[in-house]
């Protein structure tokens, strides 16, 4: 008589390696939800520290008087694109520089400790706006005076399309505050430990309030150009007298902002 010995079950040792990889990959999938939902927290939490900052770019009233005397004048339709399309690359293109600068930095609570190099930086470009908000008010007009503006203002109407961009890189890219607010933007955005995708996404969406204030006037332009050259014209007006009150508040807000981010480096 033959001893009988167990048999296997058909399957029973792959059943339990089949068990083992689908557990595996329900813990990958669970691990990689979390890390997903962390990191769109935190993309909240960024583009919700950059949008204030977007103000002291978009609220620039020398650059709103400028593509609205464009809007009044007879090349309207050519040199209000020519304009956009030059502000628009002139602010991102910093934005862009100071995000990758930032992400090059030791990465916030890497040792354990205070960021200090990111600390460093925000008091600095804290003091730079300061007192570039200190120069704006130094310079305001006498009481009763007109504010000085530009003299190719008076040149507007002769611009063609390629003037037109020219001004619009000349009044973003060199312009002290814009640097300054670039800066501010990419140490937050590129300093946040964001994935690139999520840091593009914080940066268009930082890019794209900014230049909201000369996006909506050119477009709305196209379409109702009778209905809004008068509003414009006050509009531009009130601007121009009030232009140093306006950058100088901005700028001490942006300045207390960037001041407090360097206090939380510590």
């Amino acid at each position: 008589m033959r001893a009988a010995f167990p048999v296997p079950a058909i399957g029973e040792h792959g059943g339990e390696g089949c068990r083992t990889s689908a557990l595996r990959r329900r813990e990958l999938a669970v691990s990689r939800r979390g890390a997903s939902e962390g990191n769109e927290t935190i993309l909240g939490s960024v583009i919700g520290e950059t949008l204030p900052l977007t103000l002291a770019i978009a609220i620039s009233p020398l650059t709103i008087v400028a593509i609205i005397l464009m809007l009044l004048s007879p090349n309207a339709r050519r040199t209000g694109p020519g304009f956009l399309i030059g502000w628009v690359v002139g602010i991102s293109v910093p934005v862009i520089v100071f995000v990758l600068l930032a992400g090059a930095l030791p990465a916030a609570g890497e040792s354990g400790g205070p960021d200090i190099a990111r600390a460093i930086v925000q008091f600095v470009l804290a003091a730079l706006l300061l007192l570039l908000a200190v120069k704006q008010w130094r310079g305001r007009p006498a009481p009763g005076e007109d504010p000085a503006l530009p003299k190719w203002m008076a040149a507007i109407d002769s611009f063609t399309f390629g003037r037109a961009l020219g001004l619009g890189l000349l009044l973003s890219v060199p312009r002290p505050k814009n640097l300054l607010v670039a800066a501010s933007a990419g140490m937050l955005i590129g300093g946040s430990g964001l994935s690139a995708s999520s840091q593009a996404i914080a940066a268009a969406v930082f890019i794209g309030c900014a230049v909201s204030t000369v996006v909506i006037p050119v477009v709305g332009f196209l379409f109702a150009a009778g209905r809004l050259r008068e509003p414009m014209e006050r509009f531009h007006r009130w601007l121009a007298r009030e232009n140093v009150v306006i950058t100088t508040v901005l700028l001490v807000v942006i300045a207390v902002l960037m001041l407090g981010k360097g206090i939380g480096s510590l």
